[in-house]
Order: C-alpha cells, then sequence, then structure tokens
C-alpha cells in the first residue's frame, strides 16, 4: 500500500468520499460533488483504488437496464483508506499553512534586518 499524490484534485475526490465514507458513490456523482471533469476523476479513483483505499463494485444489471442507462461502477473508500486520507489530508493542510513566504525559503536560516 503506497501513498497517492496529494495533488488539489486528489484532495477534493478525497473530501467528497469522507463526506459520508460508508456511501459508495459512482463516478459521475463524485465529479458533481468535487466539482472536477470525469477526464480528472477516473485516473484519481483508479490510483486511490490501486492503493488500497478505495474498493469498488459494479452496479447490479438489473438496475440499470430497468432504468434505462449506462451501468454504474460504485466507490466506497476503506476505512483504512478513510484513515491515511484524513492524515494525508491533515498534513497538506498543515504543510500549506506554514509554508515561508519566497524570501525566507530562499535563505533559510537567515533572519531578515527589519525583523531584528
Amino acid at each position: 500500500m503506497g501513498m497517492p499524490r496529494m495533488t488539489l484534485q486528489t484532495q477534493l475526490v478525497l473530501q467528497a468520499l469522507l463526506e459520508d465514507p460508508a456511501k459508495q458513490r459512482y463516478g459521475l456523482e463524485l465529479c458533481e460533488v468535487a466539482g472536477l471533469p470525469s477526464g480528472t476523476i477516473y485516473p484519481i479513483l483508479a490510483r486511490l483504488e490501486q492503493v488500497g483505499w478505495l474498493d469498488s463494485s459494479w452496479e447490479d444489471p438489473t438496475v440499470h437496464e430497468a432504468a434505462g442507462r449506462p451501468r454504474r461502477r460504485f466507490y466506497r473508500i476503506t476505512q483504512d483508506g478513510a484513515e491515511q486520507a484524513r492524515d494525508a489530508l491533515a498534513r497538506t493542510y498543515r504543510s500549506r499553512k506554514q509554508t515561508l513566504p519566497g524570501w525566507a525559503a530562499a535563505h533559510p536560516g537567515k533572519v531578515c534586518l527589519r525583523d531584528r
């Protein structure tokens, strides 16, 4: 099990899945909740499933046939995936909050004369 890249898009997908971790969601539903296009969502879902953070299953054929629409693949975040996602999102948030300004990052350890 690894750690997916925590891009902004991945964070949005994880936040959508964590809104209700027990709920199964299909891809286009996640597109709406996360505000991302399907071409972005599906590769992220595949990566999250590869690292074991998600489980997926296909909809029963009788359901989609009766509804007259294509078959849906449902995704659900695993318990372990939810814990790791929460930790990863918290780390990402903390690292953004503590980012040094450009001038400080360029010269770590130096103190600006104005600060003395």
